[in-house]
């Protein structure tokens, strides 16, 4: 395994970007056959106003401090929005040395007591993770909408290796997708804790998909987008996902699924919690917002 400190995160994340940008999403012409996907290294150079040699150093990371003025022009001639642009700012960002090689594993694995209630009290499928996306928290309702939702599981394995997990989603490979996004996105340039290492290792050797995934490099908000479902209680449901942090070790999150109030993708999430407590159906209204979460618990806050 490669010791950290040798890793080129900034020059991989600017050669993954580069091979998905064609000369036709920028307007160059092109003439002939092309020996390599997406932009030649000489042609991000020349529109990010840099010269070739300086960029070949930043890919083969040689160089590994650009100016913020150079990583803004790469991500206009890359086409970053504003999340993998902070992400791309974020690797050329130096970590301090101690921090690349300590990672201790966290003392508890347990949700502050306050957490532990809202998931009881929020009427909505709810669950936290940690910073590998281990569950270690999830109420009844998230686990009867998505069984691999339960304590031990990690959302990454269930994804990609669990057949049920890709039924239950109608949308199962963009999901996913999103998933990864998310897990890099919040990981930025500290991925060198062996749990990261090991789970990354895993679905590699496990997944094509993972592998094709995870090698986009791609980054996004966690929970952007809708999560369609078919589920075999309720049938068809469109949910939102809306992620939270939550005080306490290993950078926990607290997720929740909801429904737009007044569809019947509420009415239905509703009918499965009935189904799931054994108590009567409430009325989509009655179903508290998740916006309210904040209030109900101070140990959680928008993320």
């Amino acid at each position: 395994m490669k010791d950290m400190p040798e890793e080129n995160l900034l020059g991989d994340y600017l050669r993954a970007r580069r091979e998905l940008v064609t000369p036709e999403d920028i307007g160059l012409p092109t003439h002939g056959m092309r020996r390599v996907p997406g932009l030649r290294r000489e042609e991000v150079a020349m529109l990010a106003g840099i010269s070739s040699d300086y960029y070949l150093r930043l890919e083969q990371g040689r160089d590994r401090n650009p100016s913020a003025q150079v990583l803004d022009a790469l991500a206009r001639v890359l086409r970053l929005d504003d999340t993998a642009t902070g992400y791309l700012h974020q690797l050329a960002a130096p970590r301090p040395r101690a921090h690349r090689r300590s990672h201790p594993r966290p003392r508890r694995r347990t949700v502050p007591p306050a957490t532990a209630q809202l998931l009881e009290a929020i009427g909505l499928p709810a669950f936290v993770t940690d910073r590998t996306l281990d569950v270690i928290a999830a109420n009844a309702l998230a686990t009867a909408l998505v069984p691999s939702v339960r304590v031990g599981g990690n959302r990454l394995r269930s994804f990609f290796l669990d057949p049920a997990e890709q039924t239950l989603h109608t949308d199962w490979a963009h999901t996913a997708a999103r998933c990864v996004a998310a897990f890099r996105r919040r990981l930025g340039s500290d991925v060198d804790d062996p749990r990261v290492v090991r789970l990354v290792g895993e679905l590699s050797l496990a997944s094509e998909e993972f592998r094709r995934v995870w090698a986009r490099h791609d980054v996004r908000p966690p929970g952007t987008g809708p999560i369609g479902m078919n589920h075999p209680q309720v049938g068809e449901l469109n949910l939102t996902m809306s992620k939270l942090d939550v005080d306490g070790p290993d950078g926990m999150t607290l997720a929740v699924y909801h429904a737009e109030p007044g569809t019947e993708d509420a009415e239905r999430l509703a009918l499965l919690a009935s189904l799931t407590t054994g108590r009567p159906v409430r009325r989509p209204a009655d179903v508290p917002d998740v916006s309210d979460v904040r209030e109900a618990d101070g140990s959680a806050r928008t993320s």
